[in-house]
């Protein structure tokens, strides 16, 4: 990530949200350890498709930009993301060397799973809709991960930081599994807010 401190009290901030064809660091999920790799093109193809992509600061708030728009694009190492905001939480973060890099949040079109000759599960994606890039001035521990709903059908919203250098930890409190009462798309959206309250 690069930030310069404009004199008209702006920041110009660019840098890689995230590189393609590169394995991240382990994950893990419910089912165990797996590495991730986004597929070359698949940014380029939602940022073709996308109206609009939306900035936010942590995933949290949005942020306006000086000029209203994210300049993003896939070239031939990854998403490369240039803005220029007057957000002045944002900037003083600059100022004091706080801002740690960028995360994007997605939802998932297509993935493919094999499987490494060491034996280490690998998913691979190949579509995605891009949702929003993130700055950041956390470093992420986790996978944020959470339900939404649109229309009628539970969507799974996945967030990754610059590189996937995160991990998926469950350091919730062993509890009771939810009533059976509950519809299956309930018990998935209890679960992984409570996920997200844990982290």
């Amino acid at each position: 990530m690069k930030v310069e401190i404009r004199s008209d009290g702006t920041a110009q901030i660019s840098g890689y949200v995230n590189v393609v064809d590169r394995e991240s660091r382990v994950l893990h999920d419910v089912s165990g350890q797996f590495v991730e790799v986004i597929e070359a093109g698949t940014f380029r193809r939602a940022l073709e498709r996308a109206e609009k992509v939306g900035l936010m600061f942590n995933h949290r708030r949005n942020i306006d930009t000086a000029d209203h728009r994210a300049d993003l694009a896939e070239d031939n190492i990854g998403l490369r993301a240039n803005v220029v905001v007057s957000d002045v939480e944002v900037i003083q973060r600059a100022k004091e060397n706080k801002l740690t890099g960028w995360s994007f949040g997605f939802y998932l079109g297509a993935d493919k799973w094999d499987t490494r000759a060491d034996g280490m599960r690998r998913r691979t994606i190949t579509d995605l809709e891009l949702i929003e890039v993130s700055i950041l001035d956390v470093t992420p521990a986790y996978i944020a991960t959470s339900i939404e709903m649109r229309g009628e059908d539970a969507v799974l919203r996945e967030c990754r930081d610059v590189g996937d250098i995160v991990e998926i930890v469950d350091n919730s409190p062993k509890h009771e599994p939810p009533a059976p009462d509950l519809s299956k798309q309930e018990q998935l959206k209890r679960k992984f807010d409570f996920y997200l309250m844990c982290n």
